[in-house]
């Protein structure tokens, strides 16, 4: 349980990060049918070489999600026969086969933005549950005096549950460079059908061109909330510091990265690099916030 529920939090985070990437390098239609890829299993008859660069980068994430989904599997049946989390394991399983299927959507409703910014909430969903069941493996001493620091944990948690929410409705609208300015975005804002919810890429509810009026309100709106975000995560890492420095300064560190990754991508015009390494950032926050939030609510302190 111990190795199998680690792997597979590495490597949900590995298929997260391959997921952003894909989707940022504009290779989420790379194949344009599911589960296949132009009917076969490996993307081999393609003759336009960035069609079949695209092709292969998201046959990739669907081969290294399967084996993920697999490795899950093989989990909650091991953690049934223990009687060790195996409530846990099987609602992950649950999610899973749902994320999956969000997947398939994504291709065959053609990136519509609301299952775009669905299946990435699945994924980060997939890896903190991993990451809470890994945690629970491993012995860790008592420490009741954990408990005081719940409400904080859990608001720094909910604030960038919802600030990586924005982040996907930024990406899956492709609204990243909309305020290529810093620190402010001047411009008209159209809030009302930036986050109209059913409706299709790049097209407002009635069908029409969506204006870079929506845009920039989509992108100012994760600007903003990045502020509160950062302030909430912020605060709680003070208050766990003298109850768990390395907890509290891995915390800390790591939105001080995340929050200067986000600047930089708007400074430097979003090249890919930076624009993966924010989506990595973001799922590596989250990890840590899982794991102060896990030893906040067990009262327990980390053995490491």
């Amino acid at each position: 349980m111990k190795a199998l529920s680690t792997a597979a939090a590495v490597l949900a985070f590995i298929v997260v990060v391959m997921g952003a990437y894909v989707r940022l390098s504009d290779a989420g239609l790379g194949c344009p049918d599911w589960p296949m890829c132009y009917g076969q299993p490996l993307p081999t008859a393609i003759a336009d070489g960035n069609a079949l660069a695209k092709a292969w980068k998201e046959m990739g994430h669907r081969y290294l999600a399967g084996m993920l989904g697999v490795l899950i599997l093989v989990l909650a049946l091991i953690a049934w026969r223990l009687r060790r989390s195996a409530p846990l394991a099987a609602s992950i399983v649950v999610l899973v086969a749902f994320q999956a299927t969000l997947g398939m959507w994504t291709v065959t409703m053609l990136l519509k933005p609301a299952i775009v910014t669905a299946h990435l909430a699945g994924g980060m969903a997939t890896l903190a549950l991993l990451i809470w069941l890994a945690l629970a493996q491993w012995p860790h001493a008592p420490a009741p005096q954990m408990r005081a620091l719940r409400p904080v944990a859990l608001a720094a948690l909910a604030a960038l549950v919802l600030q990586i929410l924005l982040g996907g409705w930024v990406s899956a609208n492709y609204a990243a460079l909309a305020c290529p300015e810093l620190p402010f975005c001047p411009g008209g804002k159209d809030y009302v059908n930036a986050f109209h919810v059913v409706r299709e890429l790049g097209q407002t509810a009635q069908g029409e061109l969506l204006s870079n009026d929506a845009l920039r309100a989509i992108h100012w709106t994760h600007r903003l909330f990045a502020l509160f975000a950062l302030a909430a995560v912020v605060f709680a890492s003070i208050r766990a510091f003298p109850l768990s420095r390395p907890l509290a300064i891995t915390v800390a560190a790591l939105v001080a990265l995340q929050f200067a990754l986000g600047v930089a991508n708007v400074a430097l015009g979003l090249p890919l690099p930076l624009a993966a390494a924010h989506n990595a950032g973001a799922a590596l926050l989250l990890a840590s916030l899982v794991v102060l939030n896990f030893f906040v609510f067990r009262g327990l302190r980390p053995s490491w």
